[in-house]
């Protein structure tokens, strides 16, 4: 349902303590009997901010991101220094409204991980030149299964982007394009 730590699918924040119905129950009975209607969500996202919120086009397609189908990264843009979300899609706009992906919490949690993210590639990266692999491997399993895991998902998505060495200093941006190889990141 959710990789590593159990992290609600929605803010990334917070661990995942309820199973939210992605599309409500109360829209569609029937949809409480399948298993890829449920997400694991905290409770406050669940119970304090979708609830049973399930915002469609006049056509009928939901827009909200699913993000056991869709990347999120095709709706939704993530300044890192700030921590702050912008929908690029009314997808991504009526995601960031329903969860309140907005809060300043979340925004000052995202701005603190990209901070830590810097950091501990930094440490990774010294870990693997001083070839101790046990080490690196540890702080990379760290960095993966952090709160706010979708903050080292678009640094390494904006790597290879144009302007990447504006946007992060060298040897984190070495990292980054290494991560990126190690974890699969397309």
């Amino acid at each position: 349902m959710a990789a590593g730590f159990v992290r609600c699918m929605y803010c990334g924040d917070s661990l995942g303590t309820d199973i939210d119905h992605f599309k409500p129950i109360a829209r569609d009975p029937l949809s409480a009997f399948i298993w890829k209607n449920h997400f694991l969500a905290c409770s406050h996202c669940n119970s304090n901010k979708k609830r049973d919120q399930y915002p469609c086009s006049p056509s009928g397609e939901c827009l909200l991101v699913d993000p056991s189908r869709e990347d999120p990264y095709d709706h939704l843009r993530l300044t890192l220094p700030t921590g702050k979300y912008r929908g690029i899609t009314e997808k991504g706009s009526e995601t960031i409204r329903v969860f309140g992906l907005s809060r300043p919490d979340l925004e000052l949690g995202r701005a603190h991980a990209y901070a830590r993210c810097g950091s501990m590639l930094r440490d990774w990266s010294a870990q693997i030149g001083g070839g101790r692999e046990d080490l690196a491997n540890t702080v990379l399993k760290s960095l993966s299964v952090q709160p706010f895991a979708d903050v080292l998902y678009v640094m390494i998505k904006n790597s290879d982007a144009p302007g990447a060495a504006n946007l992060f200093e060298a040897e984190i941006l070495a990292a980054l394009q290494k991560v990126r190889h190690i974890l699969n990141v397309q």
